[in-house]
């Protein structure tokens, strides 16, 4: 896949001034990524990078139902600690993919008892829509070869490795909102049964 990568511009942000750029690819017109970078990834052998999904109710409102925020923030200050690393940030991901309306209607069958996942088949919605080439592509379009790669999920590591990237998954902790912990236990526990490693 041959995405469009545009120039570096700075980005003045609460994580200090981030260059981003945007990607995208012509067949997946829904899926938009900017790339913000911490540090010199060029001198690293290999950088952290963190293919996050866009949450609107968990980065701009705070949401406790999610970690997305907590993780954004978590995997930042990890590459601005160890030197260099990059985050993309996928537009389109809303919900796992399923998108904002239908995250809140999942919403509500998660405050009659459902969990994140159950409240997706009950809507007759997949448990994760996720695709990952796009992401994948722009990160291997800046460069990169080998990644320590900031996740427990197994699709990311996939999509990563098939575009042409040596893959170190590396788990990460990241603080998350008190509301949130049946939500990462229930993701967990999908991760290892969907494939995750560590």
């Amino acid at each position: 896949m041959a995405v469009e990568l545009d120039d570096e511009v700075d980005l003045p942000t609460a994580f200090g001034s981030l260059p981003v750029r945007w990607a995208g690819d012509a067949d997946h017109p829904g899926i938009e990524v900017v790339l913000a970078r911490v540090g010199d990834i060029a001198a690293a052998d290999e950088p952290l990078v963190r293919v996050h999904s866009e949450c609107l109710t968990g980065e701009v409102f705070g949401s406790g139902r999610c970690d997305c925020g907590a993780q954004m923030a978590a995997a930042l200050e990890a590459m601005r600690l160890d030197g260099a690393g990059v985050l993309a940030y996928v537009r389109g991901h809303e919900g796992r993919g399923i998108g904002l309306r239908q995250k809140l209607a999942a919403y509500r069958l998660q405050d009659r008892g459902h969990d994140t996942f159950a409240a997706n088949r009950e809507l007759g919605l997949p448990d994760d829509a996720r695709r990952y080439e796009v992401p994948a592509a722009a990160l291997a379009a800046l460069g990169l070869r080998r990644v320590r790669l900031l996740t427990e999920n197994p699709h990311k590591v996939t999509a990563l490795r098939a575009a042409g990237l040596s893959v170190v998954p590396t788990p990460f902790d990241a603080e998350a909102p008190v509301a949130s912990t049946a939500y990462v236990q229930a993701k967990r526990l999908w991760f290892v049964a969907n494939g995750a490693a560590g």
